[in-house]
Parts: structure tokens; C-alpha cells; sequence
């Protein structure tokens, strides 16, 4: 399927080119396109978990979500992460055998550290004995189950008013790593960033297997699609 779209590409400079016929080989795998959250909607979002109740459970889905927003997490590593494995003090979390086995560490900002070190102190208040090593705990003192979030995050987007359009599957959870990945990919583009060169930092940071699944954030968005396609027709002189 990779090769197929490279030759479509290239047979508009090479007429020549071959594109192989869509049945060479069986692909019956097709990604579901996420909900690409904006700015406002993710205010809307955090703004939604004050409803909730009671108010240490305000808080834990409030940085729980940030967390998601400003680090490009997955649900599961974000709920696996151990006290021992958030360093406030050198702005680090360390991601430990999660998908294929790996482990990984993602720096953070400033303001993403004051948030936490604000959650581990009402944490540590409510819950002085802890029953678990987890540094997200629900109003039980447990490690948030990442099977029995949605239930609460379908709650949060109906208060949020935010909904997929007709004809699109809801929003998930796992959509805010898209975003991530997305807006950053974007801010690259917009800076003028050599984009093919800092992609593999992208994909370590996300702990990705490999590139490929990285490059597939840039069909995700209409807008990244565009400034791609500025950026390729630029380098060929406007053939393109």
C-alpha cells in the first residue's frame, strides 16, 4: 500500500512508473481517523471534570487528561506510571514496558511538572497511606483501570458538547495522543523545522516501534496534509 501511493506520486514525474494493482497483495487493515481535539474543546474538556464528584476526583481527571494533552501518553502508560517513575524535581517520567515491550523517558514542561507536584500533594493529603505505588489513584486509592475510563470520558464530552460529526465514531480517550502528535508535527511545519529530520524524535518520544507509524499522523489532518504537499512542491521547483 506504501509503495502503491509512492508511485502514484512518482508516475506524475516519471510517466513510466508502474503503480501495482490494488489486489498484489491482501491489506484488510484500515486505521479509524481520529478526533483531532482543539484548543478550545480540550478547555471545554477540563473545564467538564468539575461536575464531577467528589472533588479529588475533579482533580485526578483533570491531570489525568492534561497529562494525555501535553505528553502524548497513552491511557495505559499514563495509569501505569509509579510514583517513583514521575520525577518533579528533573522534570522526567520514565514509560516502563509498555507496547512491544519497551520503556522509554519523557521529559516535560515546567507547567506540566507544577500541575503534578500540585496533584501528588492533594494525593498525598487524601490517601497519607497509600494502598498502591500508582501516582494516579482513584477515590478508592487504586490505580485507575484504563478498561473503566471510557464510561467517565463519554460523560465529559457530552457535558464538553463535543461530538464527532455525522457519521464519525465518538471521540476516545487514545485521540488526545493523536492530537499531540498532530500539533506537533504542525508547529514543526509551521516554524520552517526540517520535518524528515526531527520525525524520529517524534517517534521515540511516543515510543512508536518505528517510524511508519509516525508517518501516519501526517494523513490525520487536512492542514498537515496541505503543508506537507507545500513543502514537497517547493522542493521541486513547483513541478508538482
Amino acid at each position: 500500500m506504501v509503495v502503491r501511493i509512492f508511485a502514484r506520486r512518482l508516475k506524475t514525474l516519471e510517466p513510466a512508473t508502474e503503480i501495482p494493482p490494488d489486489d498484489a497483495l491482501p491489506h484488510h487493515y484500515r486505521r479509524i481517523t481520529p478526533h483531532l481535539f482543539t484548543p478550545a474543546e480540550l478547555d471545554r474538556l477540563l473545564a467538564a471534570t468539575s461536575a464531577l464528584s467528589p472533588t479529588f476526583r475533579v482533580r485526578t481527571w483533570h491531570t489525568f487528561i492534561g497529562l494525555l494533552a501535553v505528553s502524548g501518553l497513552r491511557t495505559s502508560e499514563a495509569c501505569g506510571l509509579d510514583r517513583t517513575d514521575v520525577d518533579l524535581a528533573g522534570g522526567l517520567l520514565t514509560v516502563r514496558e509498555t507496547k512491544f515491550g519497551k520503556s522509554r523517558q519523557v521529559p516535560v514542561h515546567a507547567s506540566t511538572v507544577t500541575a503534578l507536584r500540585r496533584y501528588a500533594r492533594e494525593r498525598d493529603l487524601q490517601r497519607p497511606a497509600p494502598s498502591t505505588a500508582a501516582f494516579l489513584v482513584s477515590t478508592r486509592g487504586t490505580r485507575l483501570d484504563s478498561r473503566n475510563l471510557p464510561r467517565t470520558f463519554v460523560q465529559l464530552l457530552s457535558a464538553a458538547g463535543i461530538t464527532a460529526g455525522e457519521g464519525n465514531r465518538g471521540p476516545r480517550l487514545h485521540d488526545r495522543r493523536h492530537t499531540f502528535a498532530t500539533t506537533t508535527l504542525l508547529q514543526w511545519y509551521r516554524d520552517g523545522a526540517d520535518v524528515q529530520a526531527k520525525l524520529p524524535l517524534l517517534t521515540t518520544y511516543l515510543g512508536h516501534a518505528d517510524p511508519k507509524s509516525t508517518y501516519w499522523y501526517l494523513s490525520g489532518s487536512p492542514e498537515l496534509l496541505s503543508l506537507a504537499a507545500a513543502r514537497l512542491e517547493h522542493s521541486f521547483g513547483g513541478w508538482l
